[in-house]
């Protein structure tokens, strides 16, 4: 696992379409037993490459129930992007994940982390690569229908800022799948 976390964070295929350059942020450890498949690493995380080191991670640990202690122990929690780079701006928010990076290092990580016991399916990018054809024909029914992907997965949506709205439009996400997320945390953490 350490060699394949180092060959990761010193990944250049995409060099040419990162606009400040490869610097792949990733957490893991064959101990862990979630892994959380997010999008890429915004500007800011970019910067301190700590995985969701933002306003997003910090409503994530409270979606949750975790502590930061909890969040960044590799030995229990395994941080994935779907892109490791940060991928640049575009018009509405950062660019989308590098398409090379799921397919170049996801199989051979999760190969790597056989206690896995939890993914959970951060947006849209993560659900159509994990769930294919089985996802809703969008994210909100994807994520509405969340009982038919577990055990094994629990999609969500991003828990930007920016998903505000989203969320008020969603009121049954807050009542019905954050307990349900919650108490699976819970169960494997504590186990």
């Amino acid at each position: 696992m350490e060699d394949l976390l180092k060959a990761i964070r010193n990944c250049k295929v995409c060099i040419d379409k990162l606009p400040l350059g490869p610097r792949p942020i990733i957490a893991g450890s064959p101990k862990a037993k979630i892994a959380i498949i997010g999008q890429a690493p915004g500007i800011k995380v970019h910067k301190t490459g700590v995985p969701w080191d933002d306003p997003s991670g910090k409503q994530l640990r409270k979606w949750l129930g975790v502590s930061d202690a909890d969040f960044y122990d590799e030995t229990k929690i395994a941080l994935i992007p779907m892109g490791f780079c940060y991928p640049g701006k575009g018009k509405t928010g950062d660019l989308p994940p590098c398409k090379e990076c799921a397919p170049l290092w996801h199989e051979e990580l999760f190969k790597a982390m056989p206690d896995i016991e939890l993914v959970i399916l951060i947006g849209m990018y993560a659900q159509k690569y994990y769930l294919k054809n089985t996802a809703g024909k969008n994210l909100t029914e994807t994520v509405k229908s969340y009982q038919n992907y577990t055990p094994k997965y629990f999609p969500l949506p991003h828990p930007s800022p920016r998903n505000r709205f989203w969320l008020k439009k969603n009121p049954w996400f807050e009542k019905d799948v954050l307990p349900e997320l919650r108490k699976r945390t819970k169960d494997i953490l504590n186990n």
